[in-house]
């Protein structure tokens, strides 16, 4: 697999999850209001986060010793672990996207869209700690390349939820569906898990 196919898979594994910003990225294609701009403003904010992520861990990883290295790995792997954790949980709970058909006005669109994306911590610890994180011992190339992934996995998946919500919206409705996207997820999340921890031993 290519940098760019494991980046586009992981990211895209983080991102499908029935939250506050995916059901406003929906209402917001269901009322076709702003919505390439609401899609393109989450989509950038990951690009954002993501390689703010993978520049950091660059950049501190002359700091990192082998037991820093370990430490990191054992806190992506307690990641991992409580991440496959809620994918579990999910499968036992009822989906009601609930959408709200009431017009807003730019502002409030813009606005709204920042809050659920920046005032999120799951999305900094999803880009910024995780994806930085685990790309933390590619050389710079391989990154840039996993983070271009990663990235394109966030543009594809919020353009086509908004442009695509009143299919959607019907979809994800659906207990069986998300219980196959988690059982997928799930078993994609323990690969990761596998190779880190062999990436320790190694």
């Amino acid at each position: 697999m290519t940098f760019i196919g494991l980046g586009f898979i992981t990211g895209l594994s983080l991102i499908l999850a029935i939250g506050a910003q995916n059901i406003f990225v929906i209402e917001q294609g269901i009322k076709k209001q702003f919505v390439f701009l609401v899609c393109l403003i989450c989509s950038c904010s990951d690009l954002l986060l993501i390689f703010l992520g993978i520049f950091l861990f660059e950049y501190f990883q002359t700091y990192f010793n082998n037991q820093i290295q370990v430490i990191l790995n054992l806190l992506l792997i307690i990641f991992l672990l409580y991440f496959i954790y809620t994918k579990i949980r999910e499968q036992k709970r009822k989906i009601n996207l609930n959408i709200n058909i009431i017009t807003t006005s730019y502002r409030t669109v813009v606005l709204k869209t920042l809050g659920f994306t920046y005032l999120n911590p799951h999305v900094y610890s999803d880009t910024v700690f995780f994806l930085g994180n685990f790309s933390k011992n590619f050389n710079l190339l391989d990154k840039i390349l996993f983070g271009i992934g990663a990235s394109s996995s966030s543009f594809l998946f919020f353009f086509i939820l908004g442009y695509a919500s009143n299919y959607f919206s019907k979809f994800l409705n659906n207990e069986k569906v998300w219980r196959l996207i988690n059982f997928f997820i799930i078993l994609f999340m323990t690969g990761l898990i596998i190779y880190i921890v062999l990436d320790i031993f190694n």
